[in-house]
């Protein structure tokens, strides 16, 4: 699934030593799409080096790609919005490198007409 909007809201991150062991980070944001009736979304980044290759910053326009799983805790469900991919809005493709070959567009082999080309009259 994805969201596309701003960042509003950065929170404190978070972190700890899971039971075998390893350390984790996880950092959240809120992000607000720009509808009529806006909405808001909390999601989570998991990892520090995730959280160090999406460089989410406060202000940016983002559409982000994510996960919706819930887990269960004391009898309560929670679920969990974890972000796999961000996009800026407006970046460009990545661009070829200098010196690569460009291969030229392949040549179509029947011509294009638009709907408005369409006339009764036939051309013999």
């Amino acid at each position: 699934m994805e969201f596309t909007g701003k960042i509003i809201a950065i929170l404190q991150p978070r972190g700890g030593v899971s039971k075998s062991g390893n350390e984790w980070k996880s950092q959240e944001y809120v992000i607000e799409d720009h509808g009529q009736y806006p909405r808001k979304m909390c999601f989570d980044v998991f990892g520090a080096d995730k959280i160090e290759q999406f460089n989410i910053q406060m202000g940016e326009e983002l559409t982000v790609s994510f996960d919706v799983d819930a887990r269960q805790w004391q009898d309560r469900w929670f679920n969990s919005i974890r972000v796999w991919k961000v996009e800026r809005v407006g970046a460009t493709t990545s661009a070829p490198m200098p010196g690569s070959p460009v291969p030229p567009p392949a040549p179509t082999s029947a011509p294009e007409f638009l709907a408005g080309d369409a006339k009764d009259d036939l051309p013999f």
